[in-house]
């Protein structure tokens, strides 16, 4: 995992409630696309679901 993914991951984990992508990327300091990318890695992964759609939080 790089650095990117673990930051986008550190987002995830502290927030309270599931996020957008554009929430991610704005609060991880990245484009929106990049952060979109990461997290469908991260989904595969399996260390990230989507409770509801367009909404993320690290499992």
């Amino acid at each position: 995992m790089d650095e990117k993914e673990s930051k986008v991951l550190e987002v995830l984990k502290g927030a309270e409630k599931p996020l957008k992508t554009a929430d991610v990327a704005n609060e991880a300091d990245m484009d929106t696309k990049e952060a979109s990318k990461i997290i469908s890695k991260l989904k595969k992964d399996g260390l990230v679901t989507s409770p509801k759609r367009c909404y993320y939080t690290a499992s």
